[in-house]
């Protein structure tokens, strides 16, 4: 018994041997064929690195100014239905003067002047929050962001819109305070915590 064992053992080691011996001989013989093939000026296939994550560049301010300029355009729009309405309204309150109009800082006016900048509210944030960007900033690939690079929240977006309204009201000095920003970064973008990337064209 002890013989057989010592045979099967043996055996074992032998095909051990073996095996190790032709790993390392395939081993040599590769190491020698790349060497061959360097030395035959031949270009062995390397392998790619990953392209490191590319980060949407933050947009020029003059960007920022066309995208205003074209939704400047729906939100037109949108007045002029609020317009009609409050019209229809002060219509139906009595007034069938066709030369009779809305008097200045009544109410009435003041209302709709209200109701327009929620409207415009309306517009921005929404837009915002569906798609990170409204009808103004799709020609120019602009999108409004939080500071993770992930979703804003509302409240977020509500707060940039209310600071972007006191930055347009202030003569756009929020807006030009960018070119002076360390970030470029205006001041409804510092007050909500978000920011607006300009993302690369596809396939480039």
């Amino acid at each position: 018994m002890s013989r057989q064992s010592s045979s099967r053992n043996g055996g074992k080691a032998t095909a051990r041997a073996r095996r190790s011996a032709g790993v390392v001989v395939v081993l040599r013989l590769d190491i020698d064929d790349s060497l061959d093939a360097r030395a035959c000026g031949y270009a062995l296939p390397m392998t790619k690195a990953p392209a490191p994550p590319t980060t949407p560049l933050r947009p020029w301010i003059g960007w920022r100014m066309l995208a205003m300029v074209y939704d400047l355009w729906p939100v037109l729009a949108l007045w002029l239905l609020l317009s009609a309405a409050f019209t229809a309204a002060f219509t139906f309150l009595g007034h069938h003067d066709a030369h009779e109009n809305i008097a200045p800082l009544s109410g009435l006016q003041l209302a709709l002047w209200a109701a327009c900048w929620l409207v415009t509210g309306l517009y921005a944030v929404i837009s915002w929050r569906t798609g990170g960007q409204t009808l103004g900033m799709r020609p120019w690939r602009l999108r409004v962001r939080a500071l993770d690079g992930g979703q804003a929240s509302t409240r977020a977006l509500w707060l940039r819109f209310c600071v972007a309204t006191v930055s347009v009201l202030a003569g756009g000095l929020g807006f030009w305070w960018a070119w002076i920003d360390r970030e470029r970064l205006t001041w409804h973008d510092r007050a909500s915590g978000t920011r607006v990337v300009r993302e690369a064209k596809r396939g480039s």
